[in-house]
């Protein structure tokens, strides 16, 4: 079957933003013939038959693999993270995946448009944590004049989940993204994805398994992939621009490429409240303040 799933979850705190999200994809024509399904991992009754006329299917998903209390502790919304290899069994049926995080949302269509061009290249098509505007990969501390330390989102977790030869070599790698990406489910990538998976939350963090095997099973392996610009997917903890004359948010330097999908990463005040703001500089000279969070939602119940 070749028809594409749009898929997002979350739990109940992150409900109305998977409101958003969903009006924010509807709304666009190339998303018409797509089935959008949903994660639940966590959310209350009454926002599931809220949800169900609005969506194609709702599964709350087992957990990959038994796992002791002390590493899931009552925190079901990372289902949501490590089931993401499991796509095409939890939603069987489709010939593409692409997933994006409850707290994203489609600003232009062209973003989607390239995720799904390199997911039918038989590729996983993804964005990377690098950009111009994306300044720092590592953190160091120092010993006087001599880096004494040096800490990445690979290493750390990497050396917890696999071994030192793991973490010593994804260590100067750019994080490749979790939160948005497309592959084919005839890809051969799913069965690897979901080895790794499982040996990294059983031996490692719960939090983070699905994206630092991401790295590992790409970098390290072989796996085929699709690297896309920033402005596909935009991290807003970097602060894009606004371009006041067409009302969206841009890259912050040129040639100010509008950006696809926008994802409200490092603002967790924001995230659960709209009316939360901030200043952007905008393209025309100015300082607007606005939020981040997706404005044309029709303002019905959350």
């Amino acid at each position: 079957m070749s028809k594409t799933a749009l898929i997002s979850g979350c739990d109940a705190n992150y409900y109305p933003l998977l409101r958003e999200w969903i009006h924010s994809v509807r709304r666009f024509e190339q998303a018409r013939d797509m089935d959008i399904c949903i994660l639940d991992a966590g959310l209350t009754p009454e926002q599931i038959e809220a949800l169900r006329p609005l969506v194609s299917k709702i599964v709350n998903p087992e957990w990959p693999c038994p796992l002791p209390d002390h590493k899931i502790r009552g925190k079901d919304f990372l289902k949501g993270c490590v089931c993401r290899p499991f796509l095409p069994q939890i939603f069987p049926g489709y010939g593409t995946y692409f997933w994006m995080d409850a707290d994203t949302w489609v600003q232009d269509w062209r973003g989607p448009e390239l995720f799904l061009q390199g997911a039918a290249k038989g590729k996983i098509a993804l964005t990377g944590q690098v950009d111009r505007a994306y300044p720092r990969a590592v953190r160091v501390k120092w010993m006087g004049r001599w880096p004494w330390k040096v800490r990445s989102f690979y290493f750390s977790n990497a050396l917890s989940a696999f071994d030192f030869e793991t973490a010593r070599t994804l260590l100067p790698r750019h994080v490749l993204l979790a939160g948005a990406f497309a592959l084919r489910a005839d890809a051969p990538h799913w069965a690897r994805w979901q080895e790794l998976v499982v040996q990294a939350m059983t031996k490692g963090k719960v939090f983070t398994a699905e994206q630092l095997c991401l790295g590992k099973m790409c970098y390290m392996e072989g796996f085929e992939y699709e690297l896309l610009p920033a402005y596909a997917h935009w991290l807003c903890e970097h602060k894009p621009a606004w371009d006041a004359e067409h009302s969206v948010f841009v890259e912050p330097s040129l040639p100010h490429e509008t950006i696809g999908i926008l994802h409200i990463s490092g603002w967790d005040e924001m995230r659960l409240d709209r009316s939360v703001m901030t200043d952007f500089e905008t393209l025309q000279g100015g300082v607007i303040r606005r939020s981040y969070r997706y404005a044309d939602f029709d303002g019905e119940s959350v």
